[in-house]
């Protein structure tokens, strides 16, 4: 086979990047996500961001958070502010072990890698498993950040449906027997269980072990990702994928929804022969994760009654999720559907034919209200009828407004296809992205 080299920049792109010439040929699949290139306009304080998925930390106890961070930099200041070990603090890798066993997780510390937030982990786990034009099976739509992972890396994302009771089993099967018709090498299925993001869903208990077993039976490694399992709003705890197969099961979890996004403090729970691996991968990465950050969160467990800071967040987070309910039906027009969400940041909203997501958010920004469209994740493209909206940061007033304002757009996108047809729609809505000038 003769080796695909990446285009030749034409002169244009030369001028704008003299370094061009100069890349690795991964670099091809490294884009902005759609998502990040919406934060300059998305945080102004006139736009209602229905966007981002930034957790609302207003039940942190702060005024005592600060007092043990002044006693961890008084008592343990020359550990704290030193470099560690690449696979984490044993005391933390200890604690994480007793927040995994809430879902019924048994694991030694000793198997868990602390990473910087959970992002860091995919990114590992795809470097270790996936070659160029290896194929990830992951639910259609995906959280952005994976797949942006997947494409650093080159590998090919082979998205697999979902229902309100999330990954479908005869999806999976399918996916596989397709891809290994056509030849094609799947290194593992990489799925968001619990409150899924984007799409709000929750994998069912009945289906749980189905998918695991198709993933056994087929030889496929799973990549658990459950940063929003702690974050459900009626009390269900959802056992763990870990928990029926832990040989054939990599855990990624998280710190970012329960405690402190700023602090990036993730972790994966792996066999013990990938363990190792993934210990290598962090030293190249980054040498060691930030003590001081780890032993923040250390303190935090061991101080702080943080499953009762937990509860009070669900109860913030379910009431703006109520908000955003009762305001979707409210305002929104006729043939919009959206999934409703047991816990976690996110709903997911299926627009009427005729409405393009991507191509209509300028236009929603200009109107003061921003959300994620749907092409963002997928890796195909697909989606444009989609679109995720954010309840976890705006107040429940915020988000009724926001929709309100949501819902205009939308109204008016439909009345321009009716009148216009696709076409002339999309020459009067304007550019396909947004820019600080359409706000």
């Amino acid at each position: 086979m003769t080796e695909q080299r990446p285009a030749r920049p034409d002169s244009s792109q030369h001028d704008l990047d003299p370094h061009l010439h100069r890349y690795a040929a991964r670099t091809t699949g490294m884009t902005a996500s759609e998502i990040r290139a919406l934060f300059a306009v998305a945080s102004r304080p006139e736009v209602v961001s229905l966007a981002g998925g930034m957790p609302n930390l207003a039940a942190l106890p702060l005024d005592s958070l600060s007092t043990e961070i002044g006693n961890l930099i008084a008592n343990e200041g020359l550990t704290a502010l030193q470099y560690g070990s690449a696979q984490g603090v044993v005391a933390l890798r200890e604690q994480i072990c007793e927040v995994m066993g809430l879902e019924g997780v048994s694991a030694h510390p000793d198997d868990v890698v602390v990473t910087v937030g959970s992002q860091m982990a995919l990114d590992m786990v795809t470097r270790l498993f996936c070659d160029p034009g290896d194929v990830v099976l992951a639910e259609g739509p995906s959280y952005v950040g994976a797949l942006g992972s997947f494409a650093a890396y080159q590998a090919q994302v082979v998205h697999v449906a979902m229902d309100d009771d999330g990954l479908q089993p005869e999806a999976l099967r399918a996916a596989i027997e397709s891809c290994r018709k056509s030849g094609q090498r799947i290194k593992f299925l990489y799925t968001i269980p619990n409150f899924h993001n984007p799409a709000g869903v929750t994998l069912s208990i009945e289906r749980r072990a189905e998918i695991v077993e198709i993933c056994r039976s087929a030889g496929i490694l799973i990549i658990e990702d459950n940063p929003y399992g702690m974050l459900g709003f009626d009390g269900q705890v959802y056992p763990a994928l870990r928990t029926l197969d832990p040989e054939n099961v990599i855990y990624l979890g998280s710190f970012s929804k329960t405690f402190a996004a700023g602090l990036r403090v993730g972790w994966a729970l792996a066999p013990h022969a990938v363990r190792e691996k993934l210990v290598l991968a962090a030293e190249s990465a980054t040498l060691c994760p930030p003590t001081f950050n780890q032993l923040v969160v250390s303190r935090y467990l061991a101080t702080h009654d943080w499953q009762g800071n937990i509860k009070q967040f669900c109860r913030n987070y379910a009431e703006r999720r109520d908000a955003m309910l009762r305001a979707l039906e409210q305002y929104l027009p006729e043939g919009c559907s959206w999934t409703r969400p047991a816990g976690g940041f996110f709903v997911w909203l299926t627009v009427p034919e005729g409405v393009d997501t991507k191509a209509m958010l300028p236009r929603a920004v200009t109107a003061r209200v921003a959300y994620a469209s749907g092409t963002g994740f997928y890796a195909d493209d697909f989606g444009s009828r989609q679109m995720r909206l954010s309840y976890c940061y705006p107040t429940p007033e915020r988000i009724t407004e926001g929709v309100r304002r949501l819902a205009g757009v939308l109204e008016s996108e439909l009345e321009l296809y009716e009148t216009f047809g696709p076409t002339a729609r999309r020459e009067i809505s304007g550019p396909q992205s947004p820019s600080p000038d359409t706000a």
